[in-house]
């Protein structure tokens, strides 16, 4: 393919790249795409700054085969590749685990199709010895997600999710390089430089809620509150993320103090230490404590439902947790009890 003229679009991802380092010269990285102006725009970018920053690309497509043309995307996004010189990997998803040596059982839900697309991410990221995995989620992606998380009750790390950058395990990196560009940019991105992205006819679904909340909330935000909606919900994404770490720093802090000089500490925290906290980190400390034991107890109920026993008489309980277990009071502390078997501390 013709190498594309430098561009305002490549300045820009070249200048964030510089002052962020988050993809050092010479990785390796591999790019998922799938097909639409974000993911498309982005792999074309890092494959024209490739001679600069000496980079090994890998572009990963993954088809959950949910839609009668999802082939025809595939096939689109690895043409492209094969046109553009850039080694390519199509992951895909069947119903039949047998079918193919490279196809992975079918995600039935739009969680599990999130979960599925990130170990397969990893799987070839692993195979292909790369360092990094960058995605084509942008501001527009960010504040979406923040309004969506904030109707459904979430606290102030749901609310600062899709983070530009995380670890997915020991020696590789999540990163989001257009981050803080919006889907008006790179729509125009694409035009500029000639790119015709594949229309994926499932994001103007409406029975999808986050296609409303682009389609129907957004453009309301947009026009009658705010013009700069977008970038102004990603920055306020940004910043409660920044001071969540922040809280959970200092929650660890706190629990290691509340369990420090107890008979168990992964199972006991001393009550008096945990009154002292404001209750910002009471509810923080209790989070990462009920975390470690049971994970889906991590709701504002549960914790809510602790909170009471910092100051309950003894014996006092929770009911049972979803995920199995409830915490008691034992003279001065709390205990977390699992479903089966003694109580920590009370051997019978």
């Amino acid at each position: 393919m013709k190498q594309q003229p430098w561009t305002d679009w490549h300045s820009k991802l070249h200048g964030t790249l510089r002052s962020t380092r988050w993809l050092p010269p010479g990785s390796s990285i591999a790019i998922a795409c799938s097909g639409g102006q974000d993911s498309l725009l982005l792999a074309k970018l890092l494959l024209d700054l490739q001679p600069k920053w000496h980079w090994s690309l890998h572009l990963i497509h993954c088809d959950h085969q949910w839609r009668t043309d999802s082939a025809a995307n595939a096939a689109f996004v690895m043409e492209w590749a094969q046109r553009c010189g850039l080694p390519a990997t199509l992951c895909r998803a069947d119903s039949d685990p047998d079918s193919s040596p490279e196809s992975a059982p079918q995600p039935k839900t739009e969680a599990a199709a999130r979960q599925w697309r990130y170990e397969q991410l990893q799987t070839v990221a692993q195979q292909h010895q790369c360092g990094y995995v960058v995605t084509g989620h942008t501001a527009s992606d960010r504040a979406e997600t923040l309004l969506f998380n904030l109707v459904r009750g979430s606290g102030s790390r749901g609310l600062g999710s899709l983070v530009p950058h995380r670890p997915l395990i020991p020696e590789l990196t999540l990163v989001r390089p257009l981050i803080d560009w919006t889907r008006r940019e790179t729509g125009q991105g694409c035009d500029d430089l000639q790119l015709t992205p594949w229309d994926d006819t499932t994001n103007t679904d409406l029975q999808y809620s986050r296609n409303r909340l682009r389609h129907q909330v957004m453009p309301l935000l947009h026009q009658h509150f705010n013009p700069q909606v977008e970038r102004t919900l990603a920055h306020t994404a940004d910043r409660l993320h920044a001071e969540s770490d922040f809280l959970d720093q200092c929650a660890r802090d706190a629990l290691a103090v509340a369990a420090a000089d107890t008979q168990d500490p992964p199972h006991r925290l001393n009550r008096d230490r945990l009154a002292a906290l404001p209750l910002a980190l009471q509810r923080r400390s209790l989070y990462l404590w009920l975390n470690r034991h049971c994970p889906k107890t991590n709701s504002f109920v549960a914790i809510e439902r602790v909170i009471p026993l910092i100051s309950a008489p003894n014996r006092t309980q929770t009911p049972p947790f979803p995920g199995g277990g409830h915490v008691q009071v034992q003279q001065s502390d709390l205990v977390w009890c699992p479903n089966s078997g003694p109580n920590p501390g009370n051997p019978p």
